[in-house]
């Protein structure tokens, strides 16, 4: 059986794959990236039909390409992201190969390096960077049993309205996935219930300039580690419809029905915690701070940005947070859907290597793994807070083949005064 040889292989042809491949590229590295479906897969078939990126495009972008057409403000919408990331990929003459799957990766005995099988056969590799991110399948609760005659899918499988039953709709989830899906369903009509657990709200834009460049002007994007808890947080943000803040007592007061987090489920009713009015002040709190910050760093450098006094008034508390429901009949409420917007989870059960703790989270520095060779690239946090976002993994991708130039330096060093001392 033949097998083929590459210096580096690159797993992914996401944002962080075609990322990775730039950089190894300018670095004069060989290199090879597969990816099991097409290019920027996830963005076209896993997406809601509605969704547009969450930043403008003048910040959720790669630096070398501009989206083409698209005003900088513009909040682009999926296909456009993927299209980009053709267009990158092709602009860069990435080496990408589609429609391969690499079913397992183990090191080779005895020498450096790795051994995958992929449904095209065997590649052999000396460095392997994992371009998957960390978002793998959807984390889909074992709540409601699925003979209730209840539709019940994960935000990944929702597309648009029309594709639910008539009947009111329970969105389980209020980060940006969450949110969104439930303000769109609310636009088309549906009655809609929206579970709300502990959240950040940051402002879309505030005072003239959008979120992500006060984040950049105010160093969060480089914060190297989050605050205890703060990982696992949702954030709360949105560019549908132009780009708007979310404000969920907005959403109440177009006919949202908002409860606490999902708790539990018996005979046909639902529970959710009491704590509504605690997540929706706490999702104030981080508002109000960031209006802080942003005027403090306008008033300490002289910024002529607009007052926006108006943005500091929160909506006075609906009736469903002064009286929460903390107990719903489904059949009763005339709920015939429920959208799983609860996130993702890993899973790197094909990487048979010793790189992960006991929750099967991979050990790493910025991406490079104790096992040498490995790194990962696109994980939330991965050296900063922006680690994740279409900017932030270019700049991460850059350090990992940095740190893999520096180990094949390593490598032709000890290679050469071998061949000298034989």
């Amino acid at each position: 059986m033949t097998v083929e040889v590459i210096d580096t292989l690159v797993i992914g042809a996401g944002q962080a794959g075609i990322a990775m491949s730039e950089h190894l590229g300018k670095a004069g590295v060989p290199h090879l990236v597969l990816e099991r479906h097409r290019i920027a897969e996830r963005w076209r078939s896993e997406r809601w039909d509605s969704l547009v990126a969450n930043g403008p495009a003048w910040h959720d972008r790669f630096p070398g390409l501009e989206f083409p057409g698209a005003h900088p403000d513009d909040f682009v919408p999926k296909e456009k992201v993927a299209d980009y990331f053709v267009a990158y990929a092709d602009m860069i003459k990435a080496p990408v190969r589609t429609g391969v799957e690499v079913k397992k990766a183990k090191r080779l005995a005895g020498r450096p390096g790795f051994t995958l099988e992929t449904s095209q056969g065997t590649i052999e590799a000396n460095n392997v960077v994992v371009a998957t991110g960390a978002f793998h399948h959807p984390v889909f609760p074992d709540l409601v049993p699925r003979d209730t005659g209840i539709v019940q899918i994960h935000s990944n499988e929702y597309r648009n309205p029309a594709q639910l039953p008539d009947g009111a709709v329970l969105v389980v989830g209020a980060g940006s996935s969450g949110g969104q899906i439930a303000d769109e369903l609310l636009r088309s009509g549906r009655r809609v219930y929206l579970s709300v657990g502990p959240h950040a709200r940051p402002p879309r834009a505030y005072r003239g300039r959008d979120y992500c460049w006060w984040l950049g002007v105010l160093g969060k994007w480089d914060i190297a580690a989050p605050t205890p808890g703060a990982q696992h947080i949702t954030i709360s943000v949105s560019g549908a419809n132009g780009g708007h803040t979310v404000e969920f007592r907005n959403y109440a007061q177009r006919g949202m029905v908002l409860v606490g987090m999902t708790e539990g489920y018996k005979d046909g009713t639902l529970t959710f915690r009491p704590d509504l009015a605690a997540n929706l002040k706490r999702g104030d709190a981080d508002y109000l701070a960031v209006l802080d910050e942003a005027d403090a760093y306008a008033a300490r450098n002289g910024l002529d940005l607009p007052q926006e006094p108006q943005a500091r008034i929160i909506a006075p508390d609906p009736a469903c947070v002064t009286d929460p429901i903390l107990a719903l009949d489904l059949k009763e409420a005339g709920v015939t859907s429920i959208v799983w917007a609860t996130g993702y989870d890993f899973d790197y059960g094909w990487l048979e290597v010793d790189a992960f703790d006991e929750t099967g989270k991979p050990r790493h520095q910025r991406g490079v793994s104790p096992e040498a060779g490995l790194y990962f690239l696109g994980l939330p946090w991965q050296s900063r807070r922006g680690s994740s976002f279409i900017w932030g993994v270019w700049h991460d991708a850059k350090y990992l083949a940095d740190q893999i130039g520096i180990q094949r330096s390593y490598r032709a060093y000890n290679d050469h005064v071998s061949r000298r001392e034989k």
